[in-house]
């Protein structure tokens, strides 16, 4: 499994199970209770010694590490515990290892993983409590998902990070189930922002929904890729961009529309008539225009300091910015450049 780390390399990770038995029974998943498919479980040890393996024989870069529930989520986060005890200080594996969180985790539980793990996620699949019952009936999106969320977010608040990994806590993540029981995009990016707001979260993954023989949802439709790659987009200009809800550019059905960029569909509106000249705008304003990335704005910003005036195309191009995207939303000394760049 190829991975993004919090820094943004590409590595081979380990994703692994410490058991495919799970006594709940969500309606999407390959593993839900009473679906007719084999089980594998590992003991904590057989799991850490599986990592380190893997890694002196140089196949993985570092390790997932989850579980089905198998009594209950408290017992099957403390085998997960051990699983990672093992690696740390049984092993002296340090390499990168993520922790899932079990629904309902208690506090003590969390500050454990929170000091052997490099990450920590729990997977709200829904946006919201109504759209959790209609996908996994048994999960109590309140008390067991969000809470454990707030717990590692309290935690990092409060208690000095040179208990973590490291000396640093880890970052957290979450995932959604997009497009199994009706769900507009303004639901999920709602729950989205308020994450990145209010808990810090890193990163909020979006898995498309695909029907599993076996389970309540084998007719459901899968769900268009584009949907989930435009979430993605959107979630990052929450994130990194300084958009508000507000500013997103839903349909009426309160979803994204899917043939254009999220940024792109939000400047048309709001640039063409009022472009951003590049020698004067700020960050902010900067990250507005298409073709303008956090690179590209720091570059502009960097090349003004130097005393240096854009003029043309040709100067942006140099520093890493997509002039033809960007041309339409732009001035340049006060001129709106061609929309084609010279040949010449």
């Amino acid at each position: 499994h190829m991975a993004a780390l919090p820094g943004g390399k590409r590595v081979p990770l380990l994703k692994s199970l410490l058991t495919s038995a799970c006594e709940r029974n969500c309606y999407y998943c390959p593993f839900r209770a009473g679906r007719d498919t084999r089980r594998v479980t590992f003991k904590p040890e057989e799991l850490a010694d599986l990592v380190v393996n893997l890694t002196h024989n140089r196949v993985i870069q570092g390790a997932f590490l989850s579980s089905g529930i198998a009594g209950g989520g408290l017992r099957t986060q403390d085998r997960l515990l051990d699983a990672a005890d093992i690696l740390r200080h049984k092993l002296q594996y340090q390499g990168y290892l993520h922790l899932k969180l079990m629904p309902g985790a208690q506090q003590a539980q969390i500050e454990r993983a929170m000091m052997l793990a490099d990450r920590v996620s729990v997977n709200l699949e829904a946006p919201n409590p109504n759209r959790l019952s209609l996908l996994a009936p048994q999960k109590q999106m309140m008390e067991e998902l969000l809470q454990p969320l707030r717990t590692v977010e309290m935690i990092r608040r409060t208690q000095p990070a040179h208990k973590g990994w490291k000396g640093r806590w880890p970052s957290t993540t979450t995932q959604f189930v997009v497009g199994a029981v009706g769900e507009s995009d303004l639901e999920l990016l709602q729950t989205v922002a308020y994450l990145y707001r209010k808990l810090h979260l890193a990163r909020s993954y979006f898995s498309g929904f695909f029907p599993i023989s076996g389970t309540p949802f084998e007719e459901k439709q899968p769900v268009n890729p584009w949907r989930e790659h435009r979430l993605y987009q959107a979630s990052f200009l929450l994130r990194d961009y300084g958009f508000e809800m507000e500013e997103m550019p839903f349909t009426g059905g309160g979803d994204l529309p899917l043939d254009v960029d999220p940024k792109l569909a939000w400047a048309r509106q709001n640039l063409s008539q009022a472009p951003v000249e590049i020698n004067l705008a700020d960050r902010h304003e900067l990250l507005r225009v298409p073709g303008i990335g956090l690179r590209g704005a720091q570059s502009i910003l960097n090349a003004r300091v130097r005393g240096g005036r854009l003029r043309s195309l040709e100067d942006l191009k140099a520093i890493g910015v997509y002039p033809t995207r960007a041309a339409p939303y732009i001035l340049l000394d006060g001129m709106r450049p061609p929309a084609q760049m010279s040949l010449f």
